[in-house]
């Protein structure tokens, strides 16, 4: 039987205190033999489609590939994104999930990978960001729900954190993010994980910083990632207590599904968001101009420059007491 999840009192700065629904909805994660729909949808502060969104490339006038709102849509992520569930092999051998473990996975996604977990025997629950990923991993069976990264309400929950391609995206405050994996995880737990680390997507941040330049904007105000190095997040952890097993920047060009400019209207539309709407689809397409050289190969391929950094972390106990 599955332990209940105790909530802290740092929910989402919208919710000021607990919710009864949401403590009774996340008392228990649920195997892949139980799995039902979630219903609870919690405000988060990262990327997110809204009613104002585009449901598909080329709305609200912006061209072919382009998405004219920082929006995710689960839709577009699977079609342009989906080597992330293809290529995770690596952390998930780091992970090395067990039957009958209770693990979240941060930044679920669509849940793609949440039912790799699932399937082992692991009783799992997703959260993301984003409404529209939320729903598609609940489509799936997934127990998700949306939150804030950066604001984890669990207390003592689970025997392992887990995040893919998650991370990154957390860049208000990523030593928040590691305290709430820290209150989240029983004593002697563990936080594992993959995103992108310093040089990540180099060839496309100096790109967009290049064509943003020349209109005006420092890219600084609209980067949208965290790209730390090994020294970086090693403190970060080191500083909540955690015991780092090891960490690394792995090099990994990866052969983008489409091409790059549907890679950037998926993944690199906060670049854009600081421009008119009428000057968008020409900056795209000048990033792609200055991008060819370096990405594109002799077969048409589009390959881009990913660097992810890799990690295992736990809490140590000695003589069965937690170190805090």
């Amino acid at each position: 039987m599955p332990r209940s999840l105790p909530l802290t009192g740092a929910l989402s700065p919208i919710l000021r205190r607990p919710i009864p629904s949401l403590t009774r909805s996340l008392r228990s994660p649920i195997s892949r033999s139980q799995r039902r729909p979630a219903r609870i949808s919690i405000f988060c502060g990262m990327p997110e489609a809204n009613s104002d969104s585009p449901a598909s490339a080329g709305a609200r006038g912006g061209g072919p590939g382009i998405v004219e709102s920082n929006a995710w849509v689960a839709e577009r992520y699977e079609e342009h994104g989906h080597f992330n569930v293809e290529l995770s092999s690596p952390v998930l051998e780091i992970l090395k999930p067990a039957p009958g473990e209770s693990i979240l996975d941060l930044g679920c996604g669509d849940g793609a990978l949440t039912l790799k977990l699932v399937d082992v025997g692991c009783s799992v629950v997703g959260i993301d960001a984003s409404e529209s990923m939320v729903e598609r991993a609940r489509s799936r069976g997934i127990q998700a729900y949306r939150m804030d990264g950066h604001a984890l309400p669990f207390s003592s929950s689970f025997d392992a954190v887990f995040s893919n391609a998650a991370l990154h995206w957390m860049k208000d405050d990523p030593e928040a993010v590691v305290a709430g994996v820290r209150r989240a995880l029983r004593p002697g737990g563990r936080f594992v994980g993959e995103f992108g680390g310093f040089g990540n997507c180099a060839s496309l941040v100096t790109a967009a910083a290049a064509v943003l330049r020349q209109r005006g904007v420092d890219v600084r105000v609209c980067h949208p990632w965290y790209f730390p190095s090994v020294e970086e997040y090693r403190n970060v952890l080191e500083q909540q207590n955690f015991m780092v097993d090891f960490i690394e920047l792995v090099p990994r060009p990866t052969v983008l599904p489409t091409d790059v400019r549907g890679w950037i209207g998926t993944f690199a539309h906060s670049f854009l968001q600081a421009l008119p709407e009428k000057d968008r689809e020409e900056a795209v397409s000048d990033m792609v101009t200055l991008l060819t050289p370096s990405l594109l190969r002799h077969d048409g391929k589009w390959v881009m420059d990913y660097v992810r950094l890799r990690f295992r972390a736990h809490i140590e106990e000695v003589l069965g007491v937690t170190i805090l």
